[in-house]
């Protein structure tokens, strides 16, 4: 294929997709009961935050285009090792991960047309199988429904906020914090969730078609519209429902706009957000998978499609059979989703740590991407202290990595002496 690659707006909308997941239903509602509209303050802090480490992330897919993302920042910057370690952490928690963020969704359907579990489970695999088809037939493809998804998605919460601001009472405001200014620390950590995503620009970084243009552009626009969007639905769900709202806030700023009809609708953004999310991660989880075996950090089989607009079906494959596993191992042992959430948010901290580490060392120093990254670091770090012992499940990806390195070396032929040319 030849190098049309990823437009600003695909790249855009796969970013998007990754950001803004499910939680913009259901945490807002959180975060007001824990701070009341304090919450706000939280909600402002993690989007301020968030510029420097997607400026960082951006700065790095533009000078360093290629599938393998961090785990390639971090080969560049810190040696084979630490590259092989973040990138089984990162690869391998995709397919894990993946079936508990569908199962947002699918607890949506069930509670909309019944059917319990059952339905949930089927919706969960439903969605995983209909990503994986998408980006079986490649980037351009699956770039090109993830726009539709953002465009009905961004369309859906706008008019969610808009129906909404007129029921605004300025008595919802008050007091502003009335559980104290330290419930906003409490708040923010419960909305961490809602701001990963920024790294998976990295693994579809190569497929851009001028990725030192494309990419600043793309990450800007998902920025400020992310930005816009959640602040929009915290400060709705503060002002016009006030400390009474219930567990899915958007839903009733929609009953409020149109009536109790509109309720269904919440269920179809549900699906939208968790089939952007999946999408996302499966298209630069696959990349990533294929760029890591192509440099040795997986076996050789899986680096087919590593190249730039080629598809990675094996390492995709790999990602797919895993996610599979979880939702069947979830079905057989009646396991919830809370166990492969915490590992994910684990493995979001790990990932921006090295991330942010890696582009202090190949950013040019005192440039302004250079200050975003030591920004970013200090926020990863503080990030991965709250995450606590949630960190364990990626660092034994991440042990395996090491020793699948060490193995590597140790069983391939080192080169013997080289034999003196004859006279």
């Amino acid at each position: 294929m030849t190098r049309t690659g990823l437009s600003v707006a695909q790249g855009a909308a796969l970013t998007l997709g990754a950001v803004l997941g499910t939680g913009v239903i259901s945490l807002p509602a959180l975060a007001a009961s824990e701070a009341g509209p304090a919450s706000l303050v939280a909600w402002i802090a993690l989007i301020v935050l968030s510029v420097p480490l997607a400026a960082t992330f951006a700065a790095l897919g533009a000078r360093h285009p290629d599938g393998g993302g961090v785990s390639t920042y971090a080969r560049l910057a810190f040696g084979e090792h630490v590259s092989t370690m973040v990138g089984w952490a990162f690869y391998l928690t995709i397919g894990v991960g993946a079936p508990a963020a569908a199962g947002f969704a699918g607890s949506y359907v069930a509670d909309a047309v019944g059917g319990g579990r059952a339905a949930s489970l089927a919706t969960t695999t439903g969605i995983v199988a209909l990503v994986t088809v998408l980006n079986w037939f490649g980037i351009r493809i699956s770039g090109r429904v993830q726009l539709g998804i953002a465009a009905t998605i961004a369309l859906l919460l706008a008019v969610a906020v808009l129906v909404a601001l007129p029921h605004t009472h300025a008595a919802n405001l008050t007091p502003f914090a009335p559980h104290g200014w330290t419930a906003v620390g409490r708040a923010a950590g419960l909305l961490v969730w809602a701001f990963a995503g920024w790294e998976v620009l990295t693994s579809l970084s190569a497929e851009y078609a001028d990725p030192a243009r494309d990419i600043r552009r793309s990450t800007a626009i998902a920025l400020v519209v992310v930005g816009v969007l959640y602040l929009g639905i915290a400060f709705a769900t503060v002002a016009v429902l006030g400390p009474h709202t219930g567990p899915a806030p958007l839903s009733d700023l929609l009953v409020l706009g149109f009536g109790g009809g509109a309720r269904p609708v919440t269920t179809v953004v549900a699906v939208l957000l968790t089939l952007g999310a999946v999408n996302a991660y499966f298209a630069g989880g696959s990349r990533l998978g294929a760029a890591l075996a192509r440099d040795g950090g997986l076996p050789r089989v899986l680096a087919a499609g590593s190249g730039s607009g080629e598809v990675p079906r094996r390492a995709l494959a790999v990602i797919a059979v895993t996610a599979f596993g979880t939702i069947a191992t979830m079905a057989v042992f009646g396991l919830s989703t809370d166990a492969p959430l915490l590992l994910a948010t684990g493995t979001f901290a790990f990932i921006y740590v090295v991330g942010s580490a890696s582009a202090l060392r190949l950013l040019p120093r005192r440039t302004p991407a250079w200050w975003c990254a030591l920004v970013s670091l200090v926020a990863a770090l503080a990030l991965l202290a709250m995450t606590g012992t949630h960190v364990v499940g990626p660092l034994l990806f991440a042990a395996g990595g090491l020793v699948w390195t060490v193995v590597r070396r140790r069983s391939t032929p080192r080169p013997g002496p080289v034999a003196p040319v004859p006279a």
